[in-house]
């Protein structure tokens, strides 16, 4: 057992035997997996809540009135009052279950067009994916609003002063990620949450990288809406949740019409369910939801406290290591960070190491991570990102290191 083991008091061995997908061999290697940023791997635990769904009680949910029905609105509801103490939201109608953030973040971006008006201004911050930033510059086309971004420092960190000088009266709704998929940043949300709100702007933050490692408190930060992703928190794709304040979800129009966001149809008039199925048209991801909800019992079954200590220790670990290489430069050094390390080696591409890593059966991420604005400030076409998780490993480490160390020898 490692130190970083002993010192967090979580067994590693334990809980790489939950996950199934860690026995694989790639190309004849062990698999060394450190794309988690990417999406996260899933637990046997979770796996068998969806083999227990579609062979023991597969049904549409809400309004069947025979057993599997029953059973499964049972299981899916218990999975929203999950997702609500996790996050403690106030009410668990205001956990809105989603395909992904995606969803989430186009969803408030769709109710903001009945918000805005032309002048109106709009503040997004340099750090976000592009699901964070298209839908607003769709909304500033619609109505006729300013989009204005908040400008990042060399580290990875946002200048906080300029969000300062920037937002005023005209501001209706900041957002921005509360953790950068690119370059691991934690950004200060509860200071800006606090000084948007002073000037009658709603703030909107995209959780999708932070949930796996931080466990936010929506109420204590006062968040108007959260939005997170399943396939990052050890459960399934294709679903995701919004947290939203009771009083704004009920202000803003549906997203989609269709079954189960309705209250009554008729060829006059139709009138809409109250929360949360005011926001969920049509059959959801049942299975999905549910196993969202188990997932993160799951990892609070580990603790997270546990989970962000041992991933510090990785972090901390693997960077000092990957500096010990010549030529590695390492983008994104704020000093509240996640377990994300975007680097590249002077005079080689990316995708090259990528490649040569997959080839020794390690799994990281090349390319622009859907963050193009952030490649742009750093004038890079794209970085190598090792994203690590709770299940990884000091010796993964050491393999991925000299991985990078054998893929710069041949490439040089």
């Amino acid at each position: 057992m490692s130190l970083a083991t002993e010192h967090i008091a979580f067994n590693i061995e334990k809980i790489r035997k939950d996950f199934p997908i860690l026995k694989r061999e790639i190309n004849g290697y062990p698999l060394v997996y450190l794309d988690n940023a990417a999406t996260s791997q899933t637990p046997q635990q979770v796996i068998d809540v969806i083999v227990d769904y579609y062979s023991n009680y597969n049904a549409n949910i809400h309004r069947g009135v025979h057993s599997l029905s029953q059973e499964a609105t049972e299981k899916y509801e218990q999975a929203r009052i999950s997702l609500q103490k996790h996050f403690n939201a106030k009410k668990p109608y205001e956990i809105i279950f989603t395909s992904g953030t995606t969803h989430g973040i186009n969803l408030i971006a769709s109710g903001f067009a009945s918000i805005l008006k032309e002048g109106d201004e709009i503040l997004v911050s340099a750090l976000e994916h592009h699901s964070n930033i298209v839908p607003w510059q769709m909304l500033c086309e619609k109505t006729g609003a300013v989009l204005k971004v908040i400008p990042m420092n060399e580290d990875g960190s946002l200048i906080y002063s300029a969000f300062e000088e920037m937002i005023s009266e005209k501001t209706k709704i900041v957002f921005l990620n509360h953790v950068s998929n690119a370059l691991g940043t934690i950004n200060p949300i509860k200071d800006i949450i606090e000084k948007a709100h002073s000037h009658g702007a709603a703030v909107l933050i995209d959780g999708a990288q932070a949930a796996p490692h931080i466990k936010a408190d929506v109420q204590a930060l006062d968040v108007d809406f959260y939005v997170v992703s399943a396939h990052k928190m050890c459960g399934p794709t294709g679903v995701g949740i919004l947290y939203g304040k009771e009083e704004w979800l009920k202000k803003l129009p549906p997203y989609q019409g269709g079954g189960e966001m309705i209250a009554s149809v008729s060829f006059e008039k139709t009138t809409y369910a109250d929360l949360p199925h005011k926001f969920e048209a049509g059959t959801p991801n049942i299975c999905g939801g549910i196993a969202f909800g188990a997932a993160v019992d799951y990892m609070n079954s580990i603790g997270f406290e546990k989970i962000a200590a041992y991933e510090q220790e990785l972090l901390e670990y693997a960077t000092a290591k990957l500096l010990e290489i010549e030529g590695m430069k390492i983008y994104g050094n704020s000093k509240e960070k996640t377990a994300v390390i975007s680097f590249n080696i002077a005079g080689l591409h990316p995708y090259d190491i990528g490649t040569l890593l997959d080839k020794m059966g390690i799994a990281v991420r090349t390319g622009h991570h859907c963050a193009q604005p952030i490649m742009d400030f750093y004038k890079i076409p794209g970085t190598v990102r090792a994203s690590f998780s709770f299940y990884n490993t000091r010796e993964e480490i050491d393999r991925f290191i000299e991985g990078v160390k054998k893929a710069k020898m041949m490439l040089s």
